[in-house]
């Protein structure tokens, strides 16, 4: 299991193998993720990421000056990438005397759990949003399994002769 670390060099997650069998992975993965992600943090454009009920998601990005068609969502590997590309036009950025919104090109990237779908993705007053739904399947669902009585063979031998 790769090793987190606190400020004095204790191994935060130590004694988590005696509660949790096979999540090696998944630890190697979160931190290969945070990684990559915190190399470069951006931090335009702004986003909220708001839970609205038990299973659904809404990303949020602040998108002003882009249309729709300059806003692209794509996925790939349990991430789920959002590019803005806008063409300034050169003659259009010398008239502004002073250009306090910004509308650079961006690249946003999100880490999506497995069991994440993108179900749709709209559009208004230059907020961007991303609808998100957890899809359990029916095997990983709860389930409840019913406990039986141990009928030995005398007892089942003493119903049948009465």
């Amino acid at each position: 299991m790769t090793l987190f670390k606190d400020v004095f060099g204790r191994d935060l997650f130590k004694d988590f193998d005696k509660f949790y069998v096979g999540f090696d992975d998944q630890f190697n993965r979160l931190a290969k993720l945070h990684d990559d992600m915190t190399k470069n943090i951006p931090n335009y454009p702004p986003y909220n990421i708001r839970k609205t009920g038990d299973n659904t998601y809404v990303i949020e990005l602040a998108v002003a000056g882009f249309a729709r068609q300059d806003v692209e969502i794509e996925l790939t590997d349990n991430t789920m990438i959002v590019r803005g590309n806008t063409a300034s036009d050169e003659k259009e950025v010398e008239s502004y005397l002073w250009k306090g919104i910004a509308a650079r090109n961006f690249t946003r990237t999100f880490a999506l759990e497995d069991q994440i779908e993108v179900k749709d993705a709209e559009m208004l007053n230059g907020m961007l949003r991303i609808f998100l739904e957890r899809m359990i399947p029916e095997h990983k669902k709860p389930k409840k399994v019913e406990v039986k009585d141990k009928v030995t063979k005398k007892a089942e031998s003493q119903l049948l002769t009465e």
